[in-house]
């Protein structure tokens, strides 16, 4: 019997895991694939922030970047240098078997092969190499990404919106520390050009139609060397509840993945400390209502929640932007007095600080529009 089964094995449930078995829990982690860290279905961005929440060393880093670089379908160059490291460029499978070992090394059992097919109060309905079995346990972790098969088993309501991407690695020899953001890529996302050292950058692109047509258009701007394609889902918009029937849900399942970036690190492990936290109680209580449950949601909600609010509130109104909108907007960010409170205020896991400065600006209020600006400025207030 454990006290925690962890569904995932990715940088979630690996924090989750490693949290669990710190405060000294009997945890085993389930994960459907036959090695940790793969397939790969991540950019690998991580601001310094969410690498900090990783609590890894810095051997899957290739490339530190110190800002961005926007470029308009009309040609308009938004630039923001911090001369400082803001983000790390990693290798996402060293990433994800580091978090796996420090987890181990925690205490926490790990089982590969094992494909979850149902849970029930507790216990887990697992596909492995001994067959199926029931695994018992009081609680659980679900970190199984964005086509979570728990909160499909439960029939919980699912995310709102399910975008796709595409990323080729190519030789890129001017590539350097800023990433490059392409908003005219993509009908309602963007494309991105990520530095990766040694000459290689990632190129991809994220939307919700005519990705591999898109995809295709992009990245032919870069040549020919493809190194290695890969591909993914993600999920914008938070699950209506985050517990069930002694099931916590964290990262990708749960819909924590930024509406600004995709990206779902920084959300995602800071989702794994506040379950395992709320795991522990409920496991020293003998207590596992919904009420019990809940904890988990306030914390959350009063880490990240409001940023996330922010983040689909601009995903929204960016899908309702045309490429002369978007132009006007870069132009407008592009005045050395707003670029110099981006470098300073910019942050890629709460951009809210800096969203409240800007909109103070009336130059900015014209270029986005007065209705769009006040919607924007209610979920300040709410």
């Amino acid at each position: 019997m454990y006290d925690v089964i962890v569904v995932g094995g990715g940088p979630c449930g690996s924090a989750a895991a490693r949290f669990c078995a710190e405060s000294g829990l009997k945890v085993l982690v389930l994960e459907e694939h036959a090695s940790i860290g793969y397939p790969v279905q991540c950019a690998g961005l991580l601001s310094c922030n969410a690498f900090d929440e990783c609590r890894v060393t810095e051997r899957s880093v290739f490339q530190e970047v110190s800002g961005a670089k926007i470029v308009s379908s009309g040609g308009s160059v938004l630039e923001f240098d911090s001369g400082k490291t803001k983000a790390y460029v990693v290798d996402r499978a060293a990433l994800d078997r580091e978090m796996a070992e420090n987890a181990a090394d925690a205490g926490a059992e790990f089982r590969l092969k094992s494909y979850v097919c149902g849970a029930e109060n507790g216990n887990v309905f697992v596909r492995g190499q001994a067959g199926r079995e029931e695994i018992q346990a009081e609680m659980i972790i679900a970190a199984d990404g964005p086509r979570s098969v728990l909160s499909r088993h439960y029939g919980l309501k699912r995310q709102e919106i399910i975008l796709s991407g595409a990323q080729a690695e190519v030789s890129c020899p001017g590539c350097h520390n800023l990433v490059e953001i392409y908003p005219g890529a993509s009908e309602d996302f963007f494309g991105w050009v990520i530095p990766a050292g040694e000459g290689r950058a990632r190129v991809g692109l994220c939307g919700g139609e005519n990705v591999p047509q898109r995809f295709s258009e992009f990245i032919k701007r870069f040549g020919p060397g493809n190194v290695h394609l890969v591909s993914g889902t993600v999920p914008l918009g938070v699950m209506p509840k985050t517990y069930h029937n002694r099931t916590l849900f964290v990262g990708d399942a749960a819909g924590f993945a930024k509406p600004t970036s995709g990206g779902g690190i920084y959300t995602g492990v800071r989702s794994a400390f506040h379950a395992s936290e709320t795991a522990l109680e409920c496991i020293e209580k003998n207590s596992f209502s919904d009420s019990d449950l809940k904890r988990y949601e306030d914390r959350w909600k009063g880490d990240f929640g409001r940023e996330l609010k922010i983040g689909m509130m601009m995903y929204k109104m960016r899908r309702n932007l045309s490429d002369e909108k978007i132009d006007d907007i870069c132009r407008v960010l592009s005045r050395p007095d707003i670029q110099a409170d981006i470098i300073q205020y910019g942050d890629m896991d709460r951009p809210g600080v800096i969203i409240r400065k800007v909109l103070k600006r009336p130059a900015v209020i014209k270029a986005l529009g007065l209705a769009a600006c006040m919607e924007m400025k209610s979920v300040f207030s709410s």
